[in-house]
């Protein structure tokens, strides 16, 4: 993503990922929800953060230097908290859903995000009779339904990552493809 340094960057679904620390040091001020509060936990715990807590609405707020983790239901996120945000992280957010739920989400996105916001989307592609997910598989055709009314959509990265990850092979995946999107919203719910 070609963000300024001190930029808002979202992250769904963030679980205990590292992901966070990467993104605040590169200067960005990180905002992510949760629903589970043992990963909540354990992303303080495992990276020995200090923390402050406060109820937010629905929603436990876990505070750290640059790192705001909310704790509840991404789908009852409120769009005020986003008031500002340059761009959304989507490193397992998207092929952690079945599909029935992935329209759910985008649409949610959709009216969180602001028009010019930038989305860096990774994704999975593999055979999905091969294994049952998650993650789920979630090709370029469901990515361009899913954001292409209301973005552009970029696919800048594919790899076959089957000899990089055995934990896939051990699953039943003989292939699988890691995908990456740089997407940006044009036409947002705001």
């Amino acid at each position: 993503m070609e963000l300024p340094e001190k930029s808002q960057v979202f992250v769904p679904f963030c679980g205990k990922t590292k992901d966070l620390l990467w993104l605040r040091e590169q200067g960005h001020k990180i905002i992510a929800v949760e629903l589970s509060r043992i990963a909540v936990d354990a992303f303080f715990v495992e990276n020995q953060l200090p923390f402050n807590k406060t109820q937010v609405g629905e929603f436990e707020l876990f505070e750290t230097d640059g790192i705001q983790i909310y704790c509840g239901d991404f789908f009852k996120f409120p769009k005020d908290i986003l008031r500002g945000i340059h761009a959304l992280y989507d490193r397992a957010s998207l092929v952690a859903l079945p599909s029935e739920m992935r329209f759910q989400y985008t649409e949610k996105m959709r009216t969180l995000l602001p028009t010019h916001a930038q989305i860096l989307l990774v994704s999975f592609f593999y055979h999905q009779h091969e294994m049952d997910g998650p993650p789920f598989s979630v090709n370029k055709q469901e990515v361009m339904t899913l954001f292409g009314e209301w973005c552009n959509v970029r696919q800048i990265y594919s790899e076959n990552i089957s000899g990089k990850e055995s934990h896939f092979k051990a699953r039943g995946l003989n292939v699988i493809h890691e995908e990456v999107y740089f997407i940006t919203v044009e036409n947002s719910g705001k």
